[in-house]
């Protein structure tokens, strides 16, 4: 009787350390970090809308505080439009300084989407309250701001608070943009696709032609293009 109680004792032990290891792994795998450097004022950078067919390309800068810390808050991909705008609110109360930075589709046009990106990241910087000491910048290539130093983390919306935080502020702010966009132009469902390429916005380009709003440097009818009217403003 005694084997068989010091038996069950050992594989409650042995059950419990295992699950509480599991949870203590989970957790600090899932947990995102709170900074890079901890000596720097540092400011995460990320974009919206790279991808999109239509509308403005968005990015946001946020500098949080070094004890931040939120278990909700990830890559903006990861989260229901409910969660990111309630995030939204928790950001822009607790962040020490944060902005919003805008590219138009002409503006697009003219430079090339890669080139748009990094400019709404400068024009996010330009606008914060708080002047960073360092960037840490969402993705694997960026063009250098001023004299401030960056690094470039690839998928760092998965990894660091600060660029994760930017990833939510520069969704939710181009997603209420498209949503007024749709008012205008109701037919390409931009309240709905947000202006990036599914299978409605292409069928609605084909039929409707392009608005102020497209990118006309995108292939906007995929392989299948032919030919494009136009919608004048």
């Amino acid at each position: 009787m005694g084997i068989l109680e010091g038996s069950h004792r050992f594989l409650f032990c042995f059950a419990y350390i295992s699950v509480s290891l599991w949870i203590y792994f989970y957790a600090t795998r899932c947990m995102l970090l709170p900074y890079l450097n901890t000596d720097l004022i540092e400011a995460g950078c990320d974009e919206a809308g790279r991808g999109c067919l239509a509308g403005a390309v968005y990015a946001a800068a946020v500098i949080l505080p070094k004890d931040f810390r939120n278990e909700l808050l990830n890559d903006s991909k990861q989260l229901t439009e409910r969660q990111r705008y309630a995030l939204r609110e928790v950001i822009e109360r607790e962040a020490l300084a944060w902005a919003v930075g805008v590219v138009a589709p002409q503006e697009i046009d003219e430079i090339n989407i890669l080139n748009a990106s990094f400019l709404a990241m400068h024009r996010a910087i330009d606008q914060l309250k708080v002047r960073p000491q360092h960037l840490l910048i969402d993705g694997n290539r960026f063009k250098k701001y001023l004299d401030i130093p960056h690094t470039t983390v690839v998928k760092g919306d998965g990894k660091y608070l600060s660029i994760a935080a930017a990833s939510i502020l520069a969704k939710t702010y181009r997603d209420d943009y498209m949503k007024h966009l749709h008012e205008e132009f109701p037919c390409y469902g931009w309240k709905r696709n947000k202006g990036y390429p599914t299978k409605e916005h292409r069928e609605a380009i084909a039929q409707y032609g392009t608005t102020p709003y497209h990118r006309l440097s995108f292939n906007l009818l995929g392989d299948g293009q032919l030919s494009l009217s136009f919608v004048e403003e």
